[in-house]
């Protein structure tokens, strides 16, 4: 039984969904990870993981058109408001989504399905620093 960290940065440019299952695939292949549990989390508040479709990119445009009217950025709305309109907006939209994803590793392999993606949704419109921890468990 092995168990290992990573921290994976991911550089974001504002509102969009950034598809990583790529680095946690090469993570997995790097470390010869066979068998296990792979537990993907992201360290901030106003970012999460989703996963997704990862054919038809309309699918993240109408994801990003359905919260921003779910949690519109009206400034009027909010009380913790400090860094901007999309302060608490970001945070609401965190909140209805997931901050940690855990997933199986078998024979070497990620278990998604065909159309699956792992994301980093973004929902500061200013540029981020996001850090997400993969934290390993298995042989």
């Amino acid at each position: 039984m092995i168990q290992k960290f990573f921290n994976l940065p991911i550089k974001t440019d504002g509102q969009n969904l950034y598809d990583f299952t790529y680095d946690i695939e090469q993570w997995i292949i790097k470390n010869s990870f066979k068998n296990g549990i792979i537990n993907i989390s992201i360290k901030h508040t106003s970012a999460s993981l989703i996963i997704q479709e990862n054919a038809d990119p309309a699918v993240q445009a109408d994801l990003l058109t359905y919260f921003d009217k779910l949690v519109p950025m009206d400034i009027d709305l909010y009380t913790h408001t400090a860094e901007g309109k999309d302060d608490m907006p970001a945070h609401i939209k965190s909140s209805l989504t997931n901050n940690q994803i855990s997933l199986s590793v078998k024979d070497g392999n990620l278990l998604l399905g065909t159309w699956q993606g792992i994301y980093l949704f973004e929902h500061r419109i200013n540029q981020q620093n996001r850090i997400v921890v993969l934290h390993y468990l298995g042989d």
